[in-house]
């Protein structure tokens, strides 16, 4: 079957899992062009300074709700769950941020809870804002939503992204010590790790369908539209976290050039990638719907231009 005819038979699938080998390579190569077009390194770099004025915040927001479950004494320890998914420079950011904020006095914590975490929660969705801006222009929408319905959004988004940090934790520094009592030895710790990782790996495809899903401003698509993208990012940000935490190692000095803003360069410079590969994620389910004829979004089957959104609306080639 030649590309023209795979093309064809693609248009016609309900779901990206029957795409062909081929078909997949032009979504592949479709949305590395897009990513160039839509100026996403451009876009990515935005995304990350705003992420880096909302992580402060963000942390304090992370410390005082873990404080309602927890004895905020034991996140800075849990915390070290997460190392393996930082470069250096980001961890040990984040990690100073934690314990000046635990290091406070509980009534301090508990008075900063009452009367502080709704401007610390605004001033850490100005990160997801900025996400939900670059979604509109990977998926080429404009914003519809109104002042309120958008920020209402981003707060939801970002309450939600607190509250899964605070669940990853939860469960992959509880996990081992739950499975302790099986007396499972060495395959016990292997089992641990492989369900630890499974775990987190799952968390994070299901945090990045929900910012796909509800991110732009357009009619939502179907889960198994965007959860590809999903897979995809997760695989590429663990490959690019190894791979940045090498360069770093190994070739990067930034305390050697940049002083003492070394630490906060290090940690720019991950969040920008990091926006890097969500964004080309959510290319990639962009380009899967542009392969198909099929209605993408949810609710009944809507003819072609009448979706609400513009990828659900056209096929490439026509």
């Amino acid at each position: 079957m030649d590309g023209d005819a795979e093309e064809a038979v693609g248009r016609a699938l309900e779901r990206p899992t029957h795409f062909p080998p081929r078909l997949w390579w032009r979504v592949a190569k479709g949305a590395g062009v897009d990513t160039l077009n839509d100026n996403v390194p451009l876009i990515a770099a935005g995304c990350a300074f705003y992420t880096l004025l909302a992580i402060f915040p963000g942390i304090t927001i992370l410390v005082s709700l873990y404080g309602l479950l927890f004895d905020v004494a034991t996140v800075a320890p849990q915390l070290e769950a997460l190392r393996p998914l930082l470069p250096d420079q980001a961890f040990a950011m984040v990690a100073d941020r934690v314990q000046a904020v635990v290091s406070k006095p509980q009534a301090t914590l508990g008075w900063g809870l009452a009367l502080s975490s709704a401007l610390a929660l605004w001033s850490t969705a100005a990160g997801v804002k900025s996400m939900m801006t670059a979604l509109n222009i990977v998926y080429q929408e404009p914003e519809r939503r109104n002042f309120i319905q958008f920020s209402l959004i981003a707060l939801l988004l970002t309450l939600g992204a607190v509250v899964g940090v605070i669940v990853t934790l939860t469960v992959v520094v509880g996990l081992p010590a739950l499975l302790s009592f099986a007396w499972l030895g060495r395959l016990g710790e292997v089992l641990v790790t492989l369900l630890s990782w499974t775990l987190l790996g799952a968390g994070l495809v299901l945090g990045l369908g929900v910012l796909y899903r509800y991110g732009p401003s357009r009619r939502h698509a179907r889960w198994r539209w965007i959860t590809p993208g999903s897979l995809v990012t997760v695989i590429l940000w663990l490959l690019v976290a190894a791979l940045y935490s090498f360069y770093v190692a190994n070739f990067a000095a930034y305390d050697a050039t940049y002083g003492p803003l070394g630490a906060v360069i290090g940690a720019m410079m991950w969040f920008y990638v990091s926006a890097f590969v969500i964004l080309f994620g959510a290319e990639i389910n962009a380009q899967l719907e542009l392969h198909t004829s099929r209605d993408t979004t949810v609710g009944p089957d809507r003819p072609m231009g009448q979706r609400g959104a513009h990828v659900a609306n056209t096929v490439v080639g026509r």
